[in-house]
């Protein structure tokens, strides 16, 4: 992909690719989520760097949304928004000027 030579998954990776085959996910598209600096999964590999292997850690799986993806090197990635986000139950007590509901 992009230059690289191949793919190392871990272990952990290996056994979730088998789980969501078992599981009849096998045919949803994969997506990378990787560094944004570099094509390869090494954020300091600048420019179009050849010849590299993409690590892939975990595979996680969006089956509403009708893909898996690969989690490689060292990036993270963040929750969503649950269905009624938070800022609903933030207020001013105006008796009071302080601001309740942020914890």
């Amino acid at each position: 992909m992009y230059g690289g030579d191949g793919v190392e998954y871990s272990e952990v990776a290996e056994e979730q690719i088998k789980a969501y085959e078992a599981a009849g996910f096998g045919h949803l598209p994969m997506c990378v989520a990787k560094t944004q600096y570099s094509l390869s999964c090494d954020a300091t590999a600048k420019g179009v760097p050849t010849g590299f292997k993409v690590a892939v850690r975990e595979i996680r799986a969006c089956v509403g949304a009708g893909f898996l993806y690969a989690l490689a090197g060292d990036i993270m990635t963040i929750p969503g928004l649950p269905t009624r986000p938070g800022f609903y139950d933030v207020d001013i007590d105006f008796a009071t000027g302080r601001i309740v509901g942020l914890f």
